[in-house]
């Protein structure tokens, strides 16, 4: 790790201008804390003079910088949010409800704890520990929608996700929810690494809400990715056809120049209706765990990101503030002039932009904040204060760098493994024989034989690995895989049936391990989920080092 050092100026609110200078030793300190450092002693207390909070977002937490990396789910209902976080985990977690109907009606943080249980919205905005607690804003009717599930998976020591309800369509999207919505996915959208947007291929139409919620998270474009998932029902030759629809209703919406990434798939364990398109899914579904992995080593440079747009915006909203102050009257028609100065917003922005080369995309906008300044005093705003903008600038210039170096030594130091994300699919993908482009290169074991509860359909399996030319008495992984595609399960669900199967880990699947693993496809297909590790009773007879 990079040690820096810098003697900054800090403030209080009630600064004005004249407090003395104070040093600020920023060595022997992590990024981590050189962020939270920065934020408290250089763009905290120009937040605090020109009330930020009162026209954008509350002052940042602690609990802000030090939380784990997060995706934001978002989507109309029954497009597979829920199912999609279960996939990941390759487990429920309390709380889950999945169906074709709005079925996740609140707002549930999926985070990590070896103690399995919920935990309620109002109980969780008085946790001082917890980033959570500026939520409490938005009321009793969101915080009774708002809630913690916690459970012991891998995935979530090094991930967090963010359910969010069902966005509605049709006559339902009328229905009020009694709390800002889209507020509500804005305070997650600017907290958040990753913002998932996430389509069913059989519905596409974007309903008044769904843009809404759109329109909520534009800014943060760079956290933004699409899914089109259940893609597996849609014919392979519409399926083209469906992904250019999506392409032309999305442009509407987000307005951007550049082509948003879209990821083609069917994130859930069911069998592949049509299968043709398997190699494009598993090439999708692993360009995009390979983004998910990023997180834990770019979180730092996220949270940077971010307090650096904070910083621009918070700079032009306080030069917003402080040309309206400049212009008011000292005692004389106040109300008249505050009417007058709301009217010529646009032309004050006009020449704040061209007095300080401000582009116009860093503005708040115009409308919001003509709204927003309609119920305000303005004698309560603060003029010009140098040092305040002083310290910005000196922020920007010297110490965002330095701590731009340290994040980058930072990743550089650590172990090779330490920002990886264990478990769950993340541990599935990277498995022989059905990871991605996987299947060859396997050594010979053992041979065995059994007699188990696999026996009932024994005769059956056989029959197809007689078929299959073992040598040995066992068959290769590339035999396997092509026999067991032929189920139309996903890949990853494949790999999942064959690792349990290969109880002595050898490559290879003999007799009994070939039966073990059709009777575990037999199991899947008929609609149960697998369990994440082989227990005692299926365990063939040749491999148990202990009678049951």
């Amino acid at each position: 790790m990079v040690i820096w050092s810098q003697r900054t100026d800090t403030l209080t609110a009630a600064d004005t201008g004249k407090s003395p200078k104070t040093e600020q030793n920023y060595s022997d300190m992590n990024v981590i804390d050189g962020l939270k450092l920065l934020y408290t002693s250089r763009v905290l207390p120009l937040e605090k003079h020109y009330l930020f909070d009162e026209f954008h977002s509350p002052p940042l937490e602690d609990s802000y910088f030090e939380a784990k990396p997060s995706i934001l789910m978002v989507g109309q209902y029954s497009t597979g949010k829920t199912t999609f976080i279960k996939y990941l985990l390759e487990k429920e977690y309390p709380g889950m409800r999945i169906g074709p109907e709005p079925t996740t009606d609140r707002f549930i943080a999926v985070m990590h704890n070896t103690t399995e249980g919920l935990i309620p919205g109002n109980a969780l905005v008085i946790d001082a520990d917890r980033q959570f607690r500026q939520l409490a804003k938005f009321g009793n009717p969101f915080l009774n929608r708002l809630q913690i599930s916690e459970t012991n998976s891998e995935v979530l020591e090094s991930l967090s996700f963010i359910d969010t309800p069902g966005i509605l369509s049709g006559e339902k999207q009328r229905t009020d929810r009694g709390y800002d919505f889209t507020g509500v996915l804005q305070w997650f959208a600017e907290r958040v690494d990753r913002i998932v947007l996430m389509f069913d291929a059989n519905k596409l139409d974007i309903s008044d809400e769904m843009k809404s919620a759109i329109e909520a998270l534009r800014g943060h474009d760079d956290k933004m990715r699409i899914i089109l998932n259940k893609a597996d029902t849609v014919p392979p030759n519409q399926l083209m056809r469906v992904y250019g629809a999506l392409m032309w209703s999305l442009a509407k919406v987000l307005r951007t120049p550049e082509a948003v990434r879209v990821y083609i798939g069917s994130f859930w364990d069911r069998p592949l209706e049509y299968d043709l398109n398997r190699q494009l899914f598993e090439t999708e579904e692993q360009d995009l765990l390979n983004d998910l992995t990023t997180l834990p080593r770019d979180g730092r440079l996220r949270l940077l990101n971010d307090l650096i747009k904070r910083t621009q915006l918070a700079k032009v909203h306080a030069l917003v503030i402080a040309e309206l102050r400049r212009h008011m009257p000292l005692v004389l028609n106040k109300k008249q002039k505050q009417k007058e100065l709301i009217h010529r917003l646009s032309a004050i922005y006009s020449d704040i932009r061209h007095k300080y080369g401000i582009p116009l995309s860093d503005f708040p906008a115009i409308e919001t904040m003509k709204q927003k300044l309609q119920d305000f005093d303005f004698s309560r705003f603060h003029s010009h204060n140098k040092l305040l903008f002083r310290q910005i600038d000196e922020m920007m210039a010297r110490d965002v760098p330095k701590l731009m170096s340290s994040i980058v030594s930072e990743q550089m130091s650590a172990p090779v493994d330490a920002y990886d994300i264990k478990g769950g699919k993340f541990d599935v993908l990277n498995r022989e024989p059905f990871g991605y482009l996987k299947g060859e290169g396997w050594d010979a074991g053992a041979d065995g034989t059994a007699q188990w509860i696999v026996e009932k359909s024994r005769h059956t399996y056989d029959k197809v690995f007689a078929t299959l030319s073992p040598v040995n008495g066992k068959i290769s992984s590339v035999r396997v895989k092509a026999e067991m595609i032929k189920s139309k399960l996903p890949n990853s669900t494949l790999n999942k049936i064959y690792r349990l199967s290969d109880v002595d880990r050898d490559g290879l699947l003999d007799a009994d391990e070939y039966a073990l693993a059709m009777h575990l496809m037999a199991i899947k297909l008929d609609g149960h989920d697998l369990p994440l590790a082989l227990p005692p009773h299926l365990v063939p007879p040749s491999k148990r080092t202990t009678k049951l």
